[in-house]
Formats: C-alpha cells, structure tokens, sequence
C-alpha cells in the first residue's frame, strides 16, 4: 500500500493511520534525509525480528539503530555524556548515526549487543511520525543488491513495486536523495562512533568528495580541526 505524505500539512487520520500501524506491530518503509528506509516500533521485538529476517540479518553480530523525536528522548534508550550532548546537538538531525552504549529501556533483541544506533534524519515526514508514536522507531537502510539500479531504493513508485507485499506500508515522500547512507542493522556503512573521547568516523559514502565535506565539517564543529 503507498501513503503519500508532505513535508507539512498532512491529514492528521494519514498520520494516525501510520502511527496505528507501527502500535500494531507493523513494518513500513519511508523517507529520510537520504534514501529512502524501512522500520517499525522500536521497542516491539516481533516487527523488529521481521525486518531482521527481512534482511538476512543476525542481531547478535549487527548493532541495531533507531529513530528518536528530539534529543531530549535519546537519553531514554542510550547512554549520553556532556560531551557526547553537544556533538549531537550540533549535527542532529542530519545524515549521521551516532552509535552509542544502550540502556535497558530497549528490548532485549538490542541488548544482544551492547551500542545501538540513534539517528535523527533531517526530514520532516518520518520527524512528526517518530513525534506522534511517542517511542523510537527501529531503522535500516533498504535491501539492495550491487546491480540494482538505485532508484528502487530512492522512488517511491518503484519501491512500493518491489516491496509493497512484503510490507504493510510504504510512504511516498516524494523522490528520495542518493547521498550517505545511514549506518543501520546488517550493514557498515556511516556512523559516529564515540568510543570515551575518541572519535572514529565509519562512513562510507558512495561519492568520496561528499563524503570529506561531512567529514571536515563534523572535526570543525568538535573542535578536532
């Protein structure tokens, strides 16, 4: 099924009826401030299993990510120093995953491993859906094979073509950007990792000289550079 949504002025019964959807264990795919991704209530353990099985993926050996509202709500399920704070505060929400220890908060198909993925894409949409459900929205990146073209992972018409029977719902957010990808379940591409105070930095963009741009911002506005 495709919903389409706008970046403001949605009918309040289309949100409620994604909101429902996730409550009810359901799955869906929507947009980001990348390409598009596929997700489900972050702390229902079955919808999460589904999309794992979706993708081929063991939750023992990959870290999990989810969505969360606002900074005030990634307290709830990680674990955020002073410092950690101020470096999301400044690049959230944006193409980043911040990739932190977990909290007990979260089911224990995330506690398999110790960090968990926090994400704040700068898109409007899946923001107001994370706002309306009041808990963390699990994510991942699309299933996507080498040779595929990518649009079936940017056009909504396109994935709702090759996944609309396999999910409950896809948003049409419009055409979706090629840009980084997040860092999500069952894969390794970009991420922050905030190990003590040490900084690594995981991505691995398909465009390099984009990819430097996000990486001498981000020393900049940690004072590395």
């Amino acid at each position: 099924m495709l919903l389409k949504l706008y970046e403001k002025n949605n009918n309040p019964a289309d949100l409620q009826q994604v909101v429902d959807l996730l409550n009810d264990g359901g799955i869906l795919i929507y947009p980001t401030d990348t390409m598009y991704a596929i997700g489900c209530h972050g702390l229902k353990e079955r919808a999460i299993e589904r999309i794992c099985r979706l993708k081929n993926i063991d939750p023992k050996k990959n870290n999990l990510s989810i969505i969360c509202y606002d900074l005030s709500k990634v307290s709830e399920y990680a674990k955020v120093d002073n410092s950690t704070f101020k470096l999301m505060k400044r690049n959230l929400p944006g193409a980043f995953t911040f990739i932190l220890n977990g909290t007990t908060r979260l089911p224990k198909i995330f506690r398999n491993r110790k960090e968990v993925g926090i994400r704040m894409p700068d898109n409007s949409i899946i923001q107001e859906i994370a706002r309306l459900l009041d808990a963390p929205i699990m994510t991942t990146t699309l299933p996507h094979d080498d040779n595929e073209d990518i649009e079936y992972c940017t056009d909504p018409e396109l994935i709702d073509e090759k996944f609309g029977d396999i999910v409950d719902l896809v948003i049409d957010g419009g055409i979706g950007g090629t840009g980084l990808h997040q860092w999500g379940a069952g894969n390794h591409t970009p991420g922050v990792r905030l190990a003590g105070r040490r900084i690594n930095i995981e991505f691995r963009p398909q465009f390099p000289n984009l990819f430097n741009f996000f990486y001498v911002s981000l020393l900049r506005n940690t004072g590395t550079l």
